[in-house]
């Protein structure tokens, strides 16, 4: 029996290598437009839809998930599916669902109300972590040190708002530390214009993040994070190293692939949790306490596959 694929392209996702496999194993495939307004009828004879939409981009979290459920409802098989993709790129509804499955998240508090938010910090254990529902690679994540610093993050939150996407140059120690040479440097700097322009665009769109706070409890005293991304019955482990100076792992770069460093505990506990959610694929990250315990932080369906691809899993 054939099968024929549906791709939504977008160069340097996933859609790279799902069309290059789809060649290999002769199987029907074609290229398709997610964003055009006809898409529920051309997906008519089409036996799954694939696409790995972008937490970056405004129109991708505006609509890929209406067009996704669609087409499920449809018949078709899609990725990400609902049980995959609602709680993406949203750690408010991650602290819910891990919750509900009793997955080992680390404490976790949202508030929608600015007086009963003001009310518990005023006896929280400090520092706490504060993050936005939205972000990746560590970005909208500080650490609050005392009442007063959460008392004002919190009049923010509930006034003016945070801005959801960083300007480019928001971690460029980062990009600049992993230039492997002039060739790259002068790539970088020639792609830069565009990818300002993209930021800029997306900054427009995607608004301000308030009207909430969410805070974490802070594990402190680790030197890497660990992620572990499960697919099917597989799973691939790696740690990132915390910045230097810093608190934060997410974001670094700096990846090792060293296996003495990954806990077999982690990676059964990221099966446990994937059965739990039905989902087709997710990446955990993971800090120890000084117990020894280990925490879930968020999740997430996508990732940088080319990390996956370099880890011995």
């Amino acid at each position: 029996m054939s099968v024929r694929i549906a791709l939504h392209n977008r160069p340097g996702s996933f859609s790279d290598r799902w069309a290059m496999s789809c060649q290999q194993h002769g199987v029907d495939h074609e290229m398709v437009d997610c964003y055009d307004t006809d898409i529920i009828a051309r997906l008519e004879g089409f036996d799954a839809l694939l696409w790995h939409f972008d937490h970056r981009s405004a129109t991708d979290l505006l609509m890929a998930r209406h067009v996704l459920t669609s087409a499920q409802r449809m018949g078709l098989v899609v990725f990400p599916d609902m049980a995959t993709n609602w709680h993406f790129d949203d750690k408010v509804a991650q602290k819910y669902l891990l919750e509900a499955v009793e997955a080992p998240i680390v404490p976790t508090w949202a508030f929608f109300d600015k007086g009963r938010a003001i009310e518990w910090l005023r006896t929280a254990d400090y520092p706490l972590v504060s993050k936005l529902r939205r972000g990746a690679g560590s970005f909208n994540v500080r650490l609050v040190r005392s009442f007063e610093q959460a008392k004002a993050h919190t009049q923010i939150s509930f006034g003016r708002g945070y801005r959801a996407v960083p300007s480019y140059f928001a971690d460029a120690g980062t990009k600049l530390r992993h230039v492997s040479d002039m060739k790259d440097f002068w790539g970088k700097l020639k792609r830069m214009p565009g990818l300002v322009s993209r930021f800029r665009h997306a900054r427009h769109l995607m608004g301000l993040e308030r009207g909430y706070v969410l805070f974490q409890k802070f594990v402190p005293n680790n030197l890497y994070d660990t992620r572990v991304t499960v697919v099917g019955d597989r799973a691939w482990a790696f740690t990132r190293d915390v910045r230097r100076g810093d608190f934060r792992a997410s974001g670094s770069g700096d990846v090792n692939y060293d296996l003495d460093r990954i806990c077999p505990e982690t990676v059964q506990i990221a099966f446990e949790v994937t059965q739990r959610l039905k989902a087709q694929s997710v990446a955990f990250d993971f800090v120890q306490d000084e117990r020894g315990v280990f925490y879930v932080l968020e999740i997430s369906y996508g990732y940088v596959s080319s990390a996956i691809h370099e880890c011995p899993g």
